[in-house]
């Protein structure tokens, strides 16, 4: 009994000093090194970690030396920081966006929206088309699409008037639906040009206009499409210098490959003028739907000033990795 607990005693020590060192590393917003921001990414996990680290260390201590304390200093800090960031996507803080009920609200003025990434090897298309037949939203964002789910879901170009879509092969196509007119689309392709994003304005029954883009930028992990681009260079930093200029009110929803506490979506928010609809509502971790522990919030609606939520949520899984985000928003 005493060898165990002595391994586990190293054990929650080695634990510990390994977590430390992933939160110490995950602030160094300024090294462009893939690895190091996807660091960023389970922070969640990680506090819990740190958290029963600092128990298991204290329970099971029995010598307070220097080392000792320094060990606490070090989880109680990791701790700390690690609550910092994940705070703001509890239910403990004010709503950023501003929540409004259903009947106060002007049918004409809102407007409800579904994102989903497909995952491209997905093949269960039809589960995806019943959630959006059970969800009923106005507009429907998809993402990762090829030839082949484009085809899958051409029911939709019937069931919405309006829509736009670029197929590719590569995990970036996208296609966007409406019910709603959508005014002077355009296909942009900021960092790739294999990556598109959408950038529309789109008009509501009561006449009132809001500019809508759909992104999905590459994730900060090493692939075909590296990011060797400084911070603000990279597609959701361009989006909100767009949006800057427009002077509209504006959605901007997809799949940012970022969680919603990074360094990038921070300065998103603080440039583009725009208001993360999770804070104060909760996480609504959307990747990884295979997985019960290894999840994080990746897809993301960010509003302007002018609009209030009515709902926000998290959906069924359908066979992707993700799980499809709808929200319901009013234009005041």
């Amino acid at each position: 009994m005493n060898i165990l607990r002595k391994v586990i005693f190293y054990l929650v020590i080695l634990v510990s000093v390994a977590i430390i060192g992933v939160t110490m590393l995950s602030l160094l917003y300024d090294v462009n090194v893939w690895w190091i921001k996807t660091l960023d990414f389970p922070r969640v996990q990680c506090f819990f970690i740190l958290l029963l680290g600092l128990l298991g260390f204290i329970f099971l201590n029995r010598h307070w030396s220097w080392g000792a304390k320094l060990l606490i200093l070090g989880l109680v800090s990791s701790v700390g920081l690690q609550a910092y960031f994940i705070y703001p996507y509890t239910s403990l803080p004010a709503k950023v966006v501003p929540s409004i009920n259903s009947d106060s609200a002007s049918d004409a003025s809102t407007v409800s929206l579904l994102i989903a990434n497909v995952y491209m090897y997905n093949r269960k298309a039809n589960a995806f088309l019943d959630i959006v037949q059970e969800a009923d939203p106005d507009m429907v964002l998809v993402m990762e699409t090829d030839q082949w789910w484009m085809d899958a879901i051409q029911p939709l170009q019937n069931q919405y008037a309006y829509h736009h879509e670029y197929p590719t092969s590569n995990t970036y196509g996208m296609g966007l639906y409406s019910r709603f007119p959508m005014l002077d689309m355009q296909t942009e392709f900021f960092q790739h040009d294999s990556v598109p994003s959408f950038h529309t304005q789109v008009q509501l029954p009561s006449g009132q206009t809001f500019m809508f883009h759909g992104v999905h930028p590459v994730p900060p992990v090493h692939s075909e499409h590296p990011d060797n681009a400084g911070e603000k260079e990279i597609e959701i930093i361009k989006v909100g210098q767009m949006i800057t200029q427009e002077q509209q009110p504006a959605i901007v929803a997809g799949d940012f490959n970022d969680v919603a506490w990074s360094h990038t979506s921070r300065l998103f928010h603080t440039e583009g003028q725009l208001y993360d609809t999770r804070i104060g509502r909760g996480l609504y971790s959307s990747f990884d739907a295979t997985s019960s522990i290894m999840r994080w919030p990746l897809d993301h609606i960010y509003v302007t000033k002018e609009f209030k939520m009515i709902t926000l949520q998290r959906l069924d899984k359908f066979g992707s990795d993700h799980f499809p985000i709808y929200a319901e928003l009013v234009l005041e």
